[in-house]
């Protein structure tokens, strides 16, 4: 099998799930990295037309768009399972994915951590507090519909570990010691909970921002 290139900046919560799930696998990668800025020129617009990332390289194979890539690598590397047989669970993990992508990131994470991490260090820039408050109301809404669906679980789909929580966890950590952490889970202790449970993951110890910049140092 061709080597896996994942192509990111370091720090992107939906590269760490790729390479979070390719770690489950215990499979090897590389990862090919990008300057903040460069996705949205060549030679990366070759690779994704969109000018975003992750981009998953396998040989000629390229694919992006993450939810795609976590479900193509579930396919090719089927030990250990990361979506639930049963129906309703695996539904459940892709309506979890889902809120990920279009509730949790957008209008959320891409404002609330993109004003409190982002900006300040790769640009240097002072947070906007006024987008950050005007982001809480749907922060609160998706952290309070996220942890209605956990529940007691120990993961989104269940008892073991789903595509869900690999998508999930990257996106939530980027807010832990942020102000609004605190104020977003007060009322949700399930998350924290779950939260702690995927950081003891391996496959969560390895893909840290610290870690990921290093690999891609050394690539």
């Amino acid at each position: 099998m061709s080597e896996f290139v994942v192509h990111t900046i370091p720090g992107s919560p939906f590269a760490r799930a790729v390479l979070a799930t390719l770690e489950e696998k215990g499979a090897s990668y590389r990862i090919k990295p990008i300057q903040p800025g460069e996705q949205k020129s060549e030679p990366h617009l070759s690779l994704h037309a969109f000018g975003r990332m992750p981009v998953l390289e396998q040989g000629s194979f390229v694919l992006y768009e993450t939810q795609a890539i976590l479900r193509y690598l579930d396919r090719i590397l089927p030990e250990p399972s990361l979506t639930p047989r049963d129906a309703k669970l695996a539904a459940r993990m892709d309506q979890a994915i889902n809120i990920n992508d279009w509730y949790l990131f957008q209008g959320v994470s891409n404002v609330i951590v993109a004003q409190r991490v982002i900006f300040p260090a790769l640009f240097g820039l002072a947070p906007d507090e006024a987008a950050i408050a005007e982001a809480m109301p749907k922060a609160h809404v998706v952290f309070g519909e996220l942890a209605r669906l956990l529940g007691n679980n120990k993961y989104f789909a269940g008892d073991l570990v789903s595509l869900a929580d690999l998508s999930i966890a990257p996106q939530m950590d980027m807010f832990v010691g942020l102000p609004e952490w605190e104020q977003l889970t007060k009322a949700h202790p399930n998350l924290p909970t779950w939260l702690a449970t995927m950081s003891a993951r391996p496959s969560m110890k390895a893909t840290s921002w610290q870690r990921v910049s290093e690999l891609a140092k050394a690539s």
